[in-house]
């Protein structure tokens, strides 16, 4: 999914942009409810220093690039002494360096260090901030550090930014590039941070719905039973894009039948775990506790996750769930894993549980934005007709996910 939500399958026409973009993917899943960015500090000596969003509170991505810069041995300016006789033949004593002035002869040429941020240029994958949050001015620090130039990926919309980090840095005499909006970097960027910029423009978070199923369609057998539709790749998969997201989505039902936990278990173990809802009552002894109850209209259950900070949700299962997201249009990524089995029958339970289309005219149709083979399965992603490309899984290679919700425990 886009970002899934978020990575981008775009290459950078800038390498020093397209760098600044990896370091971007490395923060997805630890920065909400802020973005994650990627900077690079390219030195006039041609020395490059990366950073990366650090977890709400911390330093962002272009603090972290400076940071580093100023942290590396300076910049080092050389006299050479040049000494000669001249036509009366009298000792002489020259300097010869860049930018320098000339040293008294024989005495040891000495010269200030300068730091590597120095008339250097940043490359920024999201426009600075300008504004004191829970972290000073990312603008202010670049104006001090003395950088000269300044190539910005994507304008931010947060209505605390929105165009005011450009114009700071531009008051200070700063160079200021801004790329096209339909040029590759920030196609790039955008796709892989559709949840966030969803969520500032509209409030609401990015949904993705994930679904396992056997070629014929179904998540399950008439008895119930569905460990495993899908193979131990796709599982890994899955906790992977449970943890790109900030909250799991379950139906009460599949808590009272599978009693799943919904944690991401992964290698390395994850620096936080989603928040975990259930749409109804949680049984006191069920494993997915504690866990946020919720129920209601799920377009008001979305926009209060969306207050909460959640940039990016995970809907689970069950199937009546899964119908009920799909029906409401609330659904910003699909992601489907396909196992090469069949059921064979009408009586297994299919993917969807409710009320479909009553005719072809008025089947629900998307696009394509991956598909990928994960082992023996098939991933497949989809997006709405009419919406951009994005990744939940921060790539567009349709990354390795996994089986359905109430499975992939």
């Amino acid at each position: 999914m886009p970002h899934a939500p978020v990575g981008s399958g775009e290459q950078a026409a800038d390498p020093y942009l397209g760098m600044a973009i990896e370091a971007a993917e490395t923060a997805r899943g630890r920065t909400s409810p802020n973005p994650w960015v990627g900077a690079v500090v390219v030195a006039v000596d041609g020395r490059v220093f990366t950073g990366a969003t650090e977890p709400p509170g911390e330093r962002h991505a272009e603090i972290v690039a400076l940071d580093a810069a100023e942290a590396a041995s300076a910049i080092t300016t050389t006299t050479t002494m040049i000494t000669g006789v001249d036509a009366a033949g009298a000792v002489t004593a020259d300097a010869a360096e860049a930018g320098g002035a000339s040293e008294p002869a024989g005495e040891p040429a000495t010269r200030p260090t300068v730091s590597a941020a120095e008339g250097s240029t940043l490359y920024v994958t999201l426009e600075p901030c300008s504004h004191t949050g829970r972290t000073p001015p990312c603008t202010e620090r670049i104006i001090a550090a003395g950088v000269r130039r300044v190539v910005v990926a994507l304008a931010d919309p947060d209505p605390h930014v929105a165009g005011s980090g450009i114009r700071r840095l531009k008051e200070a005499g700063i160079a200021v590039e801004l790329e096209k909006p339909t040029g590759a970097p920030a196609r790039a960027v955008a796709s892989g941070l559709a949840p966030y910029l969803k969520h500032r423009t509209t409030g609401l978070p990015w949904v993705v719905l994930k679904l396992a199923a056997t070629l014929d369609g179904r998540i399950a057998a008439p008895d119930g039973s569905s460990r495993w539709i899908t193979g131990e790749e796709a599982r890994l998969d899955a906790h992977r894009l449970r943890a790109l997201s900030d909250a799991v989505i379950v139906g009460a039902g599949t808590v009272r039948a599978d009693d799943p936990e919904l944690t991401v278990r992964t290698d390395p173990s994850p620096s936080r775990q989603p928040l975990r809802v259930v749409l109804g009552r949680v049984p006191e002894s069920a494993r997915v506790a504690p866990a946020l109850e919720m129920q209601g209209d799920l377009r008001e259950v979305i926009e209060e996750l969306g207050r909460r900070g959640c940039l990016q949700v995970l809907v689970e299962g069950g199937a009546r769930v899964a119908h009920d997201f799909h029906a409401a249009g609330l659904i910003d990524r699909y992601v489907v894993y396909l196992a090469p089995a069949l059921f064979g029958g009408s009586d297994a339970k299919p993917m969807f549980d409710g009320p479909g289309v009553g005719s072809i005219g008025s089947v629900w149709r998307g696009r394509l934005v991956s598909v990928g083979r994960l082992g023996d399965d098939v991933k497949v992603e989809l997006a709405p007709e009419g919406e951009s490309a994005g990744h939940p899984d921060g790539s567009s290679q349709g990354g390795p996910l996994g089986v359905r919700s109430e499975d992939a425990v």
